[in-house]
């Protein structure tokens, strides 16, 4: 039930009922009535609590997903059923070019698959890593981690700016690499080490679907 999801959701978060009416805008005798099941919401801020607490929208309405059950067996090899989703925020803009600033305001929550370790997204800019079918526009979902193996796919803080490059290690060097024989590769030695920030891992993109 609404009432106990934002219950749990709640305690979870270590929130008093007052601060979570804070952050809502709304009254706390209006959490109150919702988690003793004397009210419910309505669908916008049913949507606000659901973006808040980064669930589901039928998750935290209780409500089942017969999606999954209605999928008949017999699929073309061809169609892939839409999974089951979570909400993660999308935390402004990436370059796939020349670094640009990395700003961390929460443009808005995504979409991705529930078993996805990805806890953020950022859009790309840029035509730097093309031959990695990432394009300008597309959304690329990022895993938290300090360091990546030499090859893999980064979204790597160059001072304030953020960019997404393949990593190259060596000692006393980083190579970001760009995928695209137009981009030079951008180097690192010594104190420049210093300026370099790992910020996580590439795990999966979602792209537009283009004419040309």
């Amino acid at each position: 039930m609404f009432s106990e999801e934002l219950k749990k959701l709640r305690k979870q978060r270590s929130l008093t009922q007052q601060k979570l009416a804070d952050a809502l805008g709304i009254s706390k005798s209006t959490i109150s009535m919702y988690e003793n099941g004397n009210r419910e919401p309505d669908f916008e801020t049913s949507e606000a609590i659901a973006d808040y607490f980064n669930v589901r929208l039928d998750d935290l309405l209780g409500r089942k997903n017969s999606f999954s059950s209605n999928i008949p067996n017999n699929l073309p090899n061809n169609i892939i059923p839409i999974p089951k989703m979570k909400k993660i925020p999308l935390l402004g803009t990436i370059a796939c070019g020349e670094p640009i600033l990395a700003t961390e305001n929460i443009d808005c929550y995504v979409g991705v698959d529930e078993n996805s370790d990805a806890t953020f997204a950022l859009r790309c800019k840029g035509d730097s890593m093309i031959t990695a079918r990432i394009f300008d526009g597309d959304v690329v979902y990022i895993r938290p981690q300090p360091d990546v193996e030499n090859g893999e796919i980064a979204a790597v803080l160059i001072g304030n700016d953020a960019t997404l490059k393949k990593v190259y290690k060596a000692p006393n060097k980083v190579t970001l690499s760009p995928c695209n024989p137009m981009y030079s590769d951008l180097v690192y030695t010594d104190e420049q080490l210093n300026e370099i920030k790992i910020l996580g891992k590439a795990v999966a993109f979602t792209s537009v679907i283009r004419n040309s």
